[in-house]
């Protein structure tokens, strides 16, 4: 495999997780969409609701890896190489930066800033 096809990334993923790919990226085109629409809006980032954000983005990380363990065939456990250990860190860091936006675009809109 000498070039990187999306369409074979979008396939595997497809397989691994069924229908809630599709949930998944639908929550976050969206949360992407209300995020920047929030950022608008207010014209910076409120540090409060930022750092609440951050500690659901925490539990986020590790939801992202439960459901990583749940879709594929291997664990933890078998994890040997540093690829490995690389791919865990990443899908944790998603699951990170995408629960940060998601809880901070949702406590935005649900409680603005007031001036």
């Amino acid at each position: 495999m000498k070039e990187l096809d999306p369409l074979v990334f979008l396939s595997v993923f497809h397989e691994m997780l069924g229908p809630m790919l599709w949930l998944m990226l639908l929550l976050a085109v969206g949360g992407i969409a209300a995020f920047v629409a929030l950022l608008l809006k207010e014209q910076g980032l409120v540090s409060r609701r930022l750092v609440r954000a951050e500690l659901l983005g925490v539990l986020g990380g590790g939801v992202a890896l439960v459901i990583m363990a749940k879709v594929s065939s291997s664990g933890f456990t078998d994890a040997g190489g540093p690829a490995d250990w690389f791919l865990i860190a990443l899908v944790y860091g998603v699951g990170l930066v995408g629960t940060t936006i998601l809880a901070y675009s949702a406590m935005g809109w649900m409680r603005p800033r007031m001036r």
